[in-house]
């Protein structure tokens, strides 16, 4: 589950909190420990609102038995002390507190700018599915400046099309249906174009990891996506992006990067079997460019949280 904070204030930081410390208080099994992970929950948003004046982006990851709280923003960075604080210094208390009432705590420095922490919440819940927060609003029309003399073309009406779309089933149905909805219209989408990628090379086969790899960028780039390459092994494939298909529509609303999940867990699990797809970072969220790690073998099976494809998926 993901939330945007643009701009942050105390007002959405707050609304935010107390979302947040519903959703959990409706799942966790163990009440009594809710106090320590709705305080871990309000000091990490509170701090990346007060050290920020770009966006704040929040994840909420409950795969496992635990949850595990994200927060990004574009602050400067620091270095997690371990020791207690003094006890006469006027700050530095919250993260150190929340140390000790969470597991944990890890900060990682992104690579253009600003940072990330992250901390595994203390409570627990039943095996059951996840269950996404009320809609967000965001726009999805084409913006003025995109008008050509005879209006909006083609490309912005459809974006606009598949935006407003994947909103309409979310309010009517829930975010849970909606991500169902985008992860198959994606997963069709990623077959059709991996058969037109083996008919455009005469490959018989399962693809090759390396020739996966050209085929997610293929088609990206056929849909106006920037996806080039960083790293292609046996196991893994690593790509960047420096343009979203979607444009500007895509900004705080990280769902519609269940497309890009679908299509290449669908390819990655018809060729090499079970697949898991992580999207390090994404413009949906406000980082300069998206970076998307897809796992294949035992570096899938033994992966923690993003989204895993496996044959029953597809």
């Amino acid at each position: 589950m993901d939330w945007f904070l643009h701009p942050p204030s105390p007002a959405t930081a707050a609304r935010l909190r107390r979302q947040i410390a519903r959703y959990l208080a409706h799942h966790a099994t163990d009440a009594d420990r809710l106090w320590a992970a709705e305080a871990a929950v309000a000091e990490l948003i509170g701090n990346a609102v007060d050290h920020t004046d770009g966006p704040v982006w929040v994840s909420l990851d409950w795969s496992n038995v635990q949850p595990v709280l994200t927060v990004h923003d574009l602050g400067p960075t620091f270095e997690l002390d371990p020791a207690p604080p003094d006890a006469a210094a006027e700050r530095g208390r919250g993260l150190w507190m929340v140390s000790q009432m969470a597991s944990e705590l890890v900060l990682t420095a992104k690579r253009a700018s600003g940072k990330r922490i992250s901390v595994t919440l203390p409570v627990a819940r039943v095996d059951e599915p996840s269950f996404d927060p009320p809609p967000r609003e965001v726009n999805p029309l084409p913006a003025l400046d995109e008008a050509g003399p005879d209006g909006f073309g083609r490309e912005a009406f459809l974006r606009a099309l598949v935006v407003e779309l994947a909103m309409s089933v979310e309010e009517d149905h829930g975010p849970l249906v909606a991500q169902a909805a985008i992860a198959r219209v994606g997963a069709t989408i990623g077959g059709q174009m991996e058969r037109e990628y083996r008919k455009a090379h005469a490959i018989v086969n399962r693809l090759r990891t390396q020739q996966t790899a050209d085929c997610y960028i293929r088609l990206k780039a056929a849909v106006g996506g920037g996806f080039y390459p960083i790293e292609v092994t046996d196991h893994r494939i690593v790509l960047g992006n420096s343009r979203c298909p979607f444009g500007d529509a895509v900004h705080g609303q990280p769902a519609l990067c269940r497309v890009t999940s679908s299509i290449f867990g669908g390819i990655g699990c018809r060729n090499h079997g079970e697949t898991v797809v992580v999207i390090n970072e994404r413009i949906a969220f406000g980082d300069p460019e998206c970076r998307v790690t897809v796992l294949f073998g035992e570096e899938a099976r033994t992966a923690e949280g993003g989204h895993r494809y496996t044959t029953s998926t597809l």
